[in-house]
This record gives structure tokens, sequence and C-alpha cells, in this order.
């Protein structure tokens, strides 16, 4: 400070003012960091490190940053959520960790550029999430640098995450921004405003969202498990911060629980309805431990629309509901009355499912002929928008159960032909300990149509037609054996497709046809009854 005394320095340092961007500095730590107990898929993580990444039904070979990479949306915003970072964390070592941090620096790279999809609220909120929640794996080890990279990012986006939301955003992907929000609030610096901001609007779309039976508005069971592991990340934050939690959030875990198990066959897999897929049996089994939540499958969920058969081995689990309402209807599929069955650990008859992301499979898997229910004049029951949703106004949807000492009655009718002059019935009952379930449907009308009858199977299930047209032979992947007949002589064999894993595999789908008589109701009767196996004959 040569030529400058201590009072003139002194009288220079007062009238310095600082600049704004030293006022907000961001922060170089976390204030704490909630737990993340989701595993991770440790052969995908792998196959990452080989810069060959598969996320959200397409797998692309990277060459360079995966930023400047041509694929599908999907995959886009998978990539751009950092939800991948589990499984890295899932291989574990350095060579993992210096990938992990590979890929974020070069995000930090980027150019920002108008409608970048990254800045999607949903993605944005997923996003700090993700870096918060696997803070200790990737970053906690970095050089200084890179921290100050990285955290100077977060506090930006938290704050244009708070500017944003709730914006357009409805259903899942809001209550996904508002976790972000949440986290950043809770374990970055003067995150007290975003907190507050953050529990306002949960507490608001808790009761939209979670239905009072459990289930998700959404209607799609995939969904309504990343939800519920939503839920019980935000209740952790709470946790780990110690705030007190609100009664909403505990009672919204407890009733999404069970509801989760209803949805579950015999594999541990989810049920195939409104673009759900199976899932990983492990990360189930992870939500339902960390939920907590004591409580037996539902018989049935009113407010979601979905019926639950159980019976010894075996169990069905049936659309009873109209489609999920507008803004919440972006997965809807036509599939109103169709039912999936699994006995043991064997699926049995299915939905075709959902490709996770854009593709060619997105219309067809959506209509009402990729479900086990019945079509008429090769229509949809609903008009379903290109770009997902129903189009106003869908189909009236009437159901009701019967548990007997015999067995389980379902009955669901719906509106979604009255275009055509005709309203579908149909009865389901399953009895027998399981094995046996008889159908029946009838199409009411006074107009002639033409129907099918679908039954779609899984692709490990063998199916062949005996010679009077009115039978089919049928052995599981266990290699028991069912038979099913019909009361009609006009059953067919044809091909189909099951995407319960998001990729494509052949299938078989029995078919009945046929045509309404037009005199007001035409009733087919068709079953499935397991095939005993002889008695060994007596030593006697």
């Amino acid at each position: 400070m040569t030529g400058v005394s201590e009072a003139g320095f002194g009288r220079a340092l007062r009238g310095f003012r600082f600049s704004s961007p030293l006022k907000s500095a961001a922060p170089l730590s976390l204030t704490l960091v909630p737990p993340n107990p989701w595993p991770g898929d440790a052969t995908r993580g792998r196959t990452m490190l080989t810069n060959v990444i598969a996320l959200a039904g397409e797998t692309v070979m990277v060459s360079g940053s995966p930023w400047n990479t041509e694929a599908h949306e999907p995959w886009l915003a998978a990539m751009h959520s950092f939800e991948w970072l589990r499984d890295l964390r899932a291989v574990g070592g350095d060579a993992a960790r210096r990938h992990a941090r590979l890929f974020t620096s070069q995000w930090l790279d980027r150019r920002v550029k108008r409608g970048d999809l990254a800045w999607r609220a949903d993605i944005m909120g997923a996003r700090i999430a993700n870096w918060i929640a696997f803070h200790d794996f990737f970053c906690a080890s970095a050089e200084d640098g890179f921290r100050a990279r990285l955290f100077s990012s977060l506090a930006h986006q938290a704050r244009g995450l708070a500017r944003a939301l709730p914006g357009d955003l409805s259903g899942a992907p809001l209550l996904l921004a508002i976790k972000g929000l949440l986290a950043s609030g809770a374990c970055l610096e003067a995150g007290e405003a975003r907190f507050s901001q953050a529990e306002k609007l949960l507490l608001r779309e808790l009761p939209r969202q979670v239905l009072p039976d459990g289930c998700h508005a959404e209607r799609n069971a995939m969904v309504h498990a990343t939800i519920l592991s939503t839920l019980i990340d935000i209740r952790a934050i709470y946790k780990a911060a110690r705030i007190a939690m609100p009664e909403m959030l505990q009672h919204a875990i407890d009733r999404m629980t069970p509801a989760l198990r209803f949805f579950r066959h015999g594999d541990g897999g989810l049920a195939l309805f409104n673009g759900s897929q199976q899932g990983e049996a492990l990360f189930l089994d992870t939500i339902l431990t960390q939920a907590d939540a004591r409580g037996k499958p539902l018989k049935r969920a009113p407010q979601g629309g979905f019926e639950r058969m159980s019976l010894g081995r075996t169990v069905i689990i049936v659309d009873s509901g109209a489609p999920a309402p507008a803004k919440l209807d972006r997965h809807a599929h036509a599939g109103i009355g169709s039912f999936e069955m699994s006995v043991g650990r064997e699926r049995f008859i299915v939905n075709c499912g959902a490709h996770p992301g854009v593709s060619p499979w997105r219309t067809a898997l959506a209509a009402t002929a990729a479900h086990s229910t019945v079509t008429v004049a090769d229509t949809n029951q609903m008009e379903l928008l290109e770009g997902g949703g129903v189009r106003r106004r869908p189909p009236t949807v009437e159901s009701s159960r019967d548990d007997g000492a015999q067995g389980v009655l379902v009955e669901i009718a719906h509106s979604g032909y009255s275009g055509l002059g005709i309203r579908h019935r149909r009865r389901l009952f399953l009895g027998d300990s399981g094995e046996d379930l008889r159908g029946e449907d009838a199409l009411i009308g006074k107009t002639p149509q033409r129907f099918a009858i679908r039954f779609h199977f899984h692709p490990d299930v063998h199916v062949s037609l005996t010679g009077n047209g009115r039978t089919a032979l049928l052995r599981l992947g266990d290699g028991t054996g069912w038979r099913f007949r019909s009361d009609i002589d006009a059953v067919t064999l044809d091909d189909s497709v099951y995407f319960g894993s998001g990729a494509p595999r052949r299938s078989n789908v029995l078919v009945i046809t046929g045509q309404t008589e037009g005199d007001g109701e035409s009733v087919v009767r068709w079953a499935f009854r397991r095939e005993k196996r002889p008695s060994p004959p007596s030593s006697s």
C-alpha cells in the first residue's frame, strides 16, 4: 500500500461499492445432504462408461459430448435430469466418478439457447434434486474449480426454478419440480423463501394428485411409483433439515403405499395400464421398504378406477374407470374393461404395454386393440390425441363388485361406443381358488356392428388352437396348462407384441370375432380354466 496512508485506505474502502455478484456469491457446500436409497442399474452404468447411453427406451452411442447428441426428446429429457447418476453410483469407483464429473463439466460448458429443453421446469427441478442427492458420490471429492462451477449453477437454477413455478406444469412433472425447489431451499444457503414456496405448492398439489384410495390421478402405475418415491424423498428432506413435516405428506405416503402393492403382479412388476411399464422389482421393493407404511393390497380402487381380484395364486387387475381428467391424461390409453392376469410369478393375460419414448408404436399401443378387451368396428373407445391425452368428452364408466363365497364377480359398463349405437358391458368371475375365470361380454344396441374380443398373452405363454374353433390350449412359462373356451366358433390366433420392459417382444393374441345381432343385446361367453393333472394310478 505504498503511497497510501492507513486513514486514506480506510476512506477508500468505505467508499467502495461491492458489485452485485459478490453480494449474492454462490455457496460452495450444501447445508445438508438428504439420503438417496434408490438402487441404480450397474449394467447400464458400465455401458455408460463406454459412452453407450440407454435412456427412455432409446440407446445412443455418444461421440464427444452427450449434450451435442441428436436423440428423441424423452432421451434428452432423461439425460438432462441427471437421473443416470444413480446408475454410475451403482458401478462405484473412481472411473464412474470421473465420468459423472466429465458429463457434468460438459453440461456446465453448454451455451444456453432460447427454449432449451434443459431449462424446462420439471427437468430443472429433477436435475437440482439429483445434483444434491448424489453430491457425495460425484462432487464431494472433486477439485475446487469444478465444485465452484457446479454450486454457481445450482444457485442460478434454484432462482430460475422459483420464478418458473408453477407455470403451466401439472400432474407428476409439477411434483418433480416441487421436489427440486424444496431441496434447493433446504440444502442451499438462504433458501428459506424457496422452501416456503415449495411447501405451499406441495400442499396444494397433494389433494389434487393423490386420490382418496391412494392412486395417483394419472392412472399410470409407473407414474404412481415415481411419485411415491418422490414424496418419500421430500419426507427425507424434512427429516434431514429437522423441519416439522406436514401431516398431509405422511398421509399421502400412507395411502399410496397399499395402492402400489395393488398394482403389482406375482412377479413383482406392475400392471400395464395407461402407458405404464412393469418397472424394476428391486426399485419397487425399495419404495415399499422406504415408505414404512403398512397395509395389505386394496381389493378395489374406486377413485383410481381399478379392481383387483385375487384367489389362490391368481391375480387379476381390471381397468374399471374413466380416463384421467384434462391435464392429467397425458398417458391415457383406450383400455376400459381390459384386464391382466398372472398366476404365481407367471404373467398370463396382458395388455401390450407402452414404449417409454417417442416411437411409431406410441399410438398403436394406446389403442383399444392393444388391450385385452372388446373393440367395436375397429375403433377406439375414446378419441386419443396425437401428443397424448383424450379429446373431451370422455366415456362414462360404471362398475360394481361382489365378493361371495364362491368367488369374486366384477362388472364394468361404459359408453365408449355410444357414437356407434353400442354400449359394452363386461362381467368377470374368478372362482375355484383362482383356477377358473369366466367372462361375459355384452354389446347392447340396435345397430349391427362388427366386434373383436382380444386376449393378449405374455411372450412366455405358448398357445395352440384346437380343431373346433372354440377352444385353445395354453402353457405358461412354468409349464402349467390352461384351457380356453368360447361359446361361439370364431376364435383365431394372431401375432401380438409385448412392451412390458420397454423393448418389443413377439407374443400371441386370441381373438373372438363376430357381429352384433342388432336386436338389443349380443352376448359372448368365454372362460379360462386350469387343466388338472391326472392323478397317478393307485398302487393297490
